[in-house]
C-alpha cells in the first residue's frame, strides 16, 4: 500500500507539474505584443466549373495609382489545373481596376504560353508569384520552370530541368516580356533550384530578397535566400545566404519572406510540420524551429505553404492545420486561417486567430497573400475540385479574394 500511495502522490505531483507548466505557458503566452485588430471580407473573383481543369494557385500584387492612370490595378496571376497532379497550361491573368470590387475573366498570356519542344516535352511556367517592383515601375512575376511528358507527368530530362524563371509586365505598355531564366551559380547543388509560391520582397535600393528552395540529385530539400538585383528588364543573382537543411522527407520547400519592422522572417514547408526563423539582415538567419501557438501547442500545420501578411504593426501568417474539424481534407488544407504572430518568440498567437477563407468539401492549399495599401492586403486561394464529393459540401470552384482590412469593423484606423 505504501508503494501504491507514493506513486499515486507522485503521479498526482506529475500532474501538477504538467497543470503548472500549462498554466505558466498560458501566463506568458503573448499577452504583452499589441493586437493589430483586424477584419476578414471574404469574396469572389471568379467562379467556373470545367471537367477539364480548375483555376489554381492565384495570386496577385497591385500596381499603385499614377502609374498607367490616376488608379491603381490589380493583376492576378494564375493557371489552370489540367487534372493531373501538379500539371499547370500557360499562364493567364484577371485585372480590376477597382481594388478588388469586380475583375476581368481569366485571359491567356500568349508571351507566356506552353513551349513545346520537338520531341514533344511541354515546358511552363508554375507557382508564380507576382509583386510590383516600384523603381523600375514594372511588374514581377516570379515563378519555376517544369518540363512535362506527353502525359502530363513532370520530367527531369535534361540539366537543371527545374529552375526560377520569371517575366516582367510593363503597365505603361499592358506588355507580357518572354519567361527568362534566373541564372544561377554553376555549382551541383543548384541543378535543382526554384523560388515557387514564395513571397519575395523589394529592398530601398531596388534588390530583390528572392527565397528558394534546391537540392543535387534530387535528395532532400534545402532553403537559402538568393539577393538579386532587377533593373526593370533583366533580373540577376548576386549572392546567397546561409543554406538551412533537414534531413525529413523531402526536407524544407517553399519559403516565404517578410520584412517586418526592420527585421526578416521566413516561413517553410515541410512534409511534417512548418518551420519559421527569422534574420537581422534577410540573407542570415537563425536555427529554423516549428511553428507553434503561443501557448506551446503545435500549430498543426504540415505539407503545405504558409505565407505572411503585415503592415507596419503586425506580422501575421496565413496557415492551413488539423483540428478544426476537416479530416476529410486533403492534407487538411482548408480552410486557411490567420493569426497574428509573436515576432520575437516566433510563434502564433491562438486568441487572434480567424477563418479566413472558409472550408468547403475540397482544398485551398495553394494560395497568395500580397498588400494593397496600409490598411489592407488580400489573400487569394482557389478551390480545387476533381469529384462530385466537393461539388456536395459546397465547393463550386471559386476563385476568392479575402480581404485583410486593419482597424475597426469599418476598414478605419
Amino acid at each position: 500500500m505504501k508503494s501504491i500511495s507514493n506513486n499515486c502522490a507522485a503521479a498526482a505531483v506529475g500532474v501538477l507539474l504538467v497543470w503548472v507548466s500549462l498554466v505558466s505557458a498560458a501566463d506568458t503566452a503573448s499577452k504583452d505584443v499589441p493586437r493589430e485588430s483586424f477584419t476578414i471580407k471574404c469574396g469572389v473573383a471568379f467562379q467556373e466549373l470545367n471537367d477539364k481543369y480548375c483555376w489554381f494557385h492565384p495570386r496577385a500584387a497591385v500596381i499603385p495609382a499614377g502609374v498607367a492612370g490616376d488608379k491603381p490595378i490589380a493583376i492576378m496571376t494564375l493557371q489552370q489545373h489540367l487534372r493531373v497532379s501538379d500539371f499547370y497550361s500557360g499562364l493567364y491573368t484577371m485585372r480590376s481596376d477597382d481594388l478588388g470590387k469586380t475583375w476581368s475573366k481569366p485571359v491567356a498570356q500568349p508571351s507566356l504560353a506552353w513551349i513545346i519542344e520537338p520531341s514533344g516535352v511541354t515546358i511552363a511556367v508554375a507557382d508564380v508569384t507576382p509583386g510590383w517592383h516600384g523603381p523600375s515601375g514594372k511588374l514581377l512575376a516570379i515563378g519555376c520552370m517544369v518540363r512535362y511528358s506527353k502525359k502530363g507527368d513532370q520530367i527531369s530530362d535534361v540539366k537543371r530541368w527545374s529552375q526560377t524563371h520569371y517575366a516582367v509586365f510593363d503597365p505603361k505598355t499592358n506588355v507580357w516580356s518572354k519567361w527568362k531564366l534566373l541564372e544561377m551559380p554553376a555549382d551541383k547543388k543548384f541543378d535543382f533550384s526554384r523560388s515557387a509560391c514564395a513571397q519575395w520582397i523589394v529592398e530601398d535600393d531596388g534588390t530583390l530578397l528572392v527565397p528558394i528552395y534546391f537540392s543535387a540529385d534530387k535528395g532532400p530539400a534545402s532553403v537559402t535566400v538568393t539577393k538579386c538585383s532587377f533593373d526593370g528588364n533583366e533580373m540577376k543573382y548576386v549572392g546567397h545566404g546561409n543554406e538551412m537543411s533537414l534531413k525529413v522527407v523531402r526536407g524544407l520547400c517553399e519559403p516565404s519572406i517578410a520584412k517586418f519592422q526592420g527585421r526578416y522572417y521566413l516561413t517553410i514547408r515541410n512534409d511534417l510540420k512548418g518551420y519559421v526563423t527569422s534574420s537581422e539582415d534577410g540573407l542570415n538567419f537563425n536555427p529554423i524551429k516549428p511553428w507553434t501557438f503561443d501557448d506551446g501547442g503545435e500549430l498543426g500545420s504540415y505539407n503545405t505553404q504558409q505565407h505572411w501578411v503585415n503592415n507596419d504593426k503586425g506580422l501575421f501568417l496565413v496557415y492551413t492545420r488539423r483540428g478544426a474539424n476537416n479530416d476529410h481534407i486533403v492534407r487538411h488544407r482548408a480552410p486557411l486561417f490567420i493569426a497574428q504572430v509573436d515576432p520575437n518568440r516566433l510563434c502564433v498567437i491562438r486568441d487572434t486567430e480567424k477563418i479566413a477563407v472558409p472550408e468547403r468539401g475540397t482544398t485551398l492549399g495553394n494560395f497568395g497573400c500580397n498588400p494593397v495599401n496600409a490598411s489592407e492586403s488580400w489573400i487569394t486561394t482557389a478551390e480545387y475540385m476533381d469529384t462530385t464529393t466537393q461539388k456536395k459540401l459546397g465547393a463550386n470552384g471559386s476563385i476568392y479574394v479575402s480581404r485583410v482590412i486593419f482597424g475597426d469593423a469599418k476598414g478605419k484606423k
